[in-house]
């Protein structure tokens, strides 16, 4: 069985300060997350009952004013973020390095040899998806050919257009197709 939450007075107060400034009823909530229980007596599932939110919205908003009060900097355990990374930002830039001076040079960066270059280096298979992302992650974007070449003579086409011949072969009587009817 579940047990009530315990606060400081510190964080009640913070609470009550929160509910009588609270201008949106997500404040309101945020505050009322720690007033009730702590007021009441009750445990987080009934908060969350009361509130109309989830028992995890309420833990959530808990530790959000307990970090305000305490200091803890905003966005430390917070959701988000890269989780499951297999490496840093640093060390994908440092990665990516021989890689920007082949693309300077006026090299055409394909993803085969970028990944096989990645799983010798983690030494573990990744998906050619990992790739893309941490390519877009460093600001790299896929080029695709355009429809027509820069440096294409416009005139010049409209002429050949106009001036070619038209090179028609008449089907002969042998390969005509009959119906069977007819």
């Amino acid at each position: 069985m579940a047990r009530p939450a315990h606060f400081t007075e510190e964080v009640v107060q913070a609470a009550r300060i929160k509910v009588k400034e609270a201008t949106t009823a997500r404040e309101l909530r945020k505050g009322l997350s720690i007033v009730i229980p702590h007021d009441l007596n009750i445990k987080n599932a009934d908060t969350a009952d009361l509130l109309e939110v989830g028992i995890a919205t309420v833990v959530r908003m808990q530790r959000e004013i307990r970090d305000q009060v305490d200091g803890t900097p905003k966005g430390k355990g917070s959701w988000g973020g890269r989780r499951r990374q297999l490496m840093t930002v640093e060390e994908e830039k440092e990665f990516l390095e021989p890689w920007v001076e082949k693309a300077e040079a006026g090299g055409v960066l394909v993803v085969p040899p970028i990944q096989a270059a990645l799983e010798e280096r983690l030494g573990r298979s990744v998906a050619a998806s990992t790739v893309y992302r941490m390519l877009a992650r460093h600001g790299w974007r896929k080029v695709a050919p355009d429809t027509c070449h820069p440096k294409r003579d416009e005139q010049a086409q409209e002429d050949f257009k106009k001036n070619s011949k038209k090179y028609w072969q008449k089907q002969s009587k042998k390969t005509k197709k009959t119906s069977p009817s007819g």
